[in-house]
């Protein structure tokens, strides 16, 4: 890490490119117009971005399916793509402080979390998906001995991807990881708020030599770029990661436009049940505090209900207080922050609307523009600090007096993302990671596995596929059964 002086030196130098990236080149949006992107610590903008609309879609679309058509990219052998995709990585690894100080800057993220966690994840996500997709293999189904029946993979085609804004240069290697992995061509809307990633990483791969036209960076405001991908008639999936309102709108543009495959990560309100005979209590407070305030809360998967058994609640939530006083808020460029400034003025006033709303606040309770301290509030059940997505760092906490009604509590949730247990007990562990109905279940930990586990949620957390693993090539691909007749026609003739 560098000081604090340093990072703001590198920011104060940065010029990241604005325009969108189509068809192997930078240009303006067609109606000329543009957006300010802004430093969400300072308020001062970062800069004009390109504010792109249908007809900028409508050129990505045409130059992306032309690129997978003529096979530049989707018919190459896998372990050529795989090269390309190394030498991006490559790229990323060479500049990966600049990236990381854009990101911060961007997003309002700190600058530890981009240089420990973000660049360097997103960085060995796409190194994960080029050295699988030459190990992928198809398979042979039984059939009799006069047939061959072949399951072969094929790539989807033309992919609209798009970003959220909590984790812009991550979520970009999850999509577009496995999408070019598979050989499909991409069109990527990032999110308003947080542009600047997805175009420096456009660039790196024209650098990389992926060839024109496969990937292509649309930048704009939901309803003028985000709608009209989904609503594309030439667009075959969409895999969108955000909030549970817009990802629902999807549903309804593949509706009604082309049935396009769509691909949802949406909410959570994640769960961390500790019960009366969780080990090392200490730990356990280290596990919730990372879950809780990581990014500001600004995190799909973040704990934000603490379901916790009576007698072990005062013991644990001291002893998270503790473990609360070592997360400093302040400047993201600062490398002693770890609680930065929430993405934008009009999610920090949502969240400290929330915050507001709480009638007993344990720990925090800070609201100062453009941060908020981590906060902790015991709730009941049906309030919307316990129902809500806050999307925060606020932590709900309900006391429950069993391990039935810890699942219970836990489940009693629209969302089905993640979830957490922390028992001593190895059949209630196990027992209860099956009752949680959620994607991930981490016992005795939080986390959300790692690259090579599968990633996604249940009920109105997203459904029709996951990222990371190999199950993530899954959506980017379609599968064709390729029946071969191997009856001999003499041994069919007529005398």
């Amino acid at each position: 890490m560098l000081t604090h002086d340093e990072y703001r030196a590198i920011a104060d130098t940065l010029s990241p490119p604005t325009s969108a990236f189509i068809d192997g080149g930078f240009r303006p949006a067609i109606s000329g117009k543009t957006f300010d992107s802004v430093n969400p610590a300072t308020g001062a903008p970062v800069a004009q971005v390109a504010a792109c609309g249908p007809e900028d879609v409508d050129v990505a679309v045409t130059k992306a399916r032309e690129a997978f058509e003529d096979g530049r990219w989707s018919r190459l052998h896998p372990s050529t793509r795989k090269d390309v995709l190394i030498r991006l990585c490559k790229l990323m690894t060479r500049n990966a402080r600049e990236l990381a100080v854009l990101e911060s800057v961007d997003s309002g993220k700190t600058i530890y979390d981009c240089e420990t966690v973000d660049v360097p994840e997103a960085i060995a996500c796409l190194k994960w998906h080029a050295e699988a997709v030459d190990k992928i293999y198809d398979s042979v189904a039984p059939a009799s001995d006069d047939h061959i029946a072949l399951v072969v993979r094929e790539p989807v085609g033309v992919v609209g991807l798009v970003l959220p804004w909590n984790f812009p240069l991550l979520m970009l290697a999850w999509k577009i990881g496995p999408a070019l992995a598979a050989g499909c061509s991409v069109v990527l809307k990032p999110a308003e708020e947080t542009s600047l990633s997805a175009l420096r990483v456009a660039e790196l791969a024209m650098e990389a030599g992926v060839p024109r036209g496969v990937l292509n960076v649309v930048p704009g405001l939901g309803p003028d770029v985000g709608e009209p991908i989904g609503r594309h008639m030439d667009i075959d999936m969409v895999s969108f990661t955000g909030s549970t309102e817009t990802g629902m709108k999807f549903l309804g543009y593949a509706a009604e436009s082309n049935a396009k495959e769509v691909v949802l990560e949406m909410g959570g309100k994640n769960p961390c049940v500790v019960m009366e005979d969780a080990e090392n209590l200490d730990r356990v407070a280290q596990h919730v505090v990372n879950g809780a305030f990581w990014n500001m809360g600004e995190n799909c998967s973040a704990i934000s209900r603490l379901v916790v058994h009576k007698d072990v609640r005062a013991d644990l939530l001291a002893r998270i207080g503790a473990h609360m006083r070592h997360l400093p808020v302040g400047d993201p460029l600062d490398p002693e922050t770890r609680q930065g400034a929430l993405v934008s003025d009009a999610h920090f006033a949502k969240v400290a609307a929330y915050v507001g709303k709480a009638e007993d606040i344990l720990v925090g309770g800070s609201v100062d523009k453009p941060y908020v301290t981590p906060t902790i509030v015991s709730t009941t059940r049906g309030t919307a600090l316990e129902t809500d997505e806050i999307f925060g760092p606020v932590l709900s906490v309900i006391t429950v007096a069993s391990f039935d009604e810890a699942i219970s509590v836990a489940n009693d949730t629209q969302y089905g993302l993640c979830a957490s247990l922390f028992t001593a007990n190895a059949k209630r562990a196990v027992r209860g990671a099956r009752m949680l109905k959620a994607g991930t279940v981490t016992v005795n930990s939080y986390g959300e596995g790692d690259i090579a586990t599968p990633f996604g949620g249940m009920k109105m957390s997203g459904f029709g596929g996951r990222d990371n693993g190999v199950h993530a090539h899954d959506q980017y691909t379609q599968l064709k059964t390729i029946w071969l007749d191997l009856t001999d026609d003499a041994d069919e003739s007529v005398e």
